[in-house]
């Protein structure tokens, strides 16, 4: 006769209130550790939400409190959001921004994997260090010094125009950030340059999680380093892989204000106008801070849809998601 199966006693509320009271005393120092990063996410991230308000208001700045002077401005609902969408503007925002971001995303995105796979396969420890730290160097610089880098290889008499030269490519110089068509492509290349030794970072990790027993096993059944890569090594990066196009696609209208805003100029303006530019210009510049409030949460809620979208579709393909 089969056993009936014991059902757990259900705990009482004073039982589970006993219980978290004492996860709290015994785990009290590392809630205190967590506590400034708990306080700066507060300060920092969720207070300032409540300026969202701006985006549905007439503010005007004036001397006074902010907040009084916010929640005292004229409430006008969603004119502002039908204003940039009516706006002659939106269309080349958009463009701009989706462009950008997917070409970017599209050359960027694989290189990381490859720099890590690759250095994973190589065995010289000192090779291996000097392009790692080569590599990651470019993240740490900042985005002035990284954009008249840039300029400079790409001026008339830069290095990139006097290679194209070299190989009789073209007899004039290219006034590569005078002329809009190659803007985009400029941008993707800084940012891939920028960011690729430093994202690779994340594969090395995983790709160090794996068994060396699986690889010993592939050398006798006879793979060879391509092989392996193909049937190891990739499948176990494939959680990381879909965790970090989640997050890369939910960032999607996110095209980066610095890079644009240092790169671009009145010449390629009509490629080089992205939602970061567009809200600081029309924020700051032209003292149009509800108008820019409203571009920005736009962007924001975007952002969020857009993960939880590409969350629920990896989810339901390859049944892996974020959450």
């Amino acid at each position: 006769m089969e056993r009936a199966a014991t059902i757990p006693p259900q705990r009482t509320k004073t039982e589970r209130r006993r219980n978290w009271k004492t996860v709290v005393i015994e785990q009290r120092y590392l809630l205190l550790m967590l506590l400034p990063a708990l306080l700066w996410a507060i300060f920092f991230c969720y207070l300032p939400m409540a300026g969202l308000y701006m985006a549905f208001v007439n503010y005007q700045p004036s001397l006074g409190g902010f907040w009084t002077k916010l929640f005292q401005s004229e409430f006008v609902g969603l004119d502002w959001f039908r204003y940039f969408f009516q706006n002659g503007d939106f269309y080349k925002i958009m463009r701009n921004t989706i462009a950008s971001t997917m070409l970017t995303l599209v050359i960027s995105f694989p290189v990381p994997i490859l720099i890590a796979i690759a250095l994973n396969e190589v065995r010289g420890a000192l090779f291996k260090k000097t392009v790692q730290t080569v590599s990651y160097l470019p993240h740490f610089i900042s985005w002035v010094i990284a954009a008249n880098i840039i300029v400079t290889m790409l001026s008339s008499g830069g290095i990139v125009n006097d290679i194209l030269k070299w190989l009789n490519l073209t007899d004039t110089s290219i006034l590569f950030l005078q002329e809009g068509r190659y803007f985009w492509w400029i941008v993707a290349l800084g940012n891939t340059w920028k960011e690729m030794g430093y994202n690779s970072i994340i594969f090395l990790a995983a790709i160090s999680s794996i068994n060396l027993e699986l690889f010993e096993a592939a050398k006798v059944d006879g793979a060879d380093r391509f092989q392996q890569i193909r049937y190891i090594t990739l499948p176990h990066l494939k959680p990381t892989i879909v965790i970090l196009l989640i997050l890369a696609l939910g960032g999607v209208l996110n095209a980066g204000f610095d890079q644009h805003y240092l790169l671009g100029n009145g010449l390629n303006q009509d490629f080089s106008d992205v939602l970061s530019t567009y809200s600081f210009r029309y924020g700051l510049q032209n003292s149009m801070f509800s108008y820019a409030s409203a571009v920005g949460l736009f962007n924001s809620v975007v952002a969020f849809l857009m993960v939880v979208l590409v969350n629920y579709a990896s989810k339901k393909l390859n049944d892996q998601s974020l959450f």
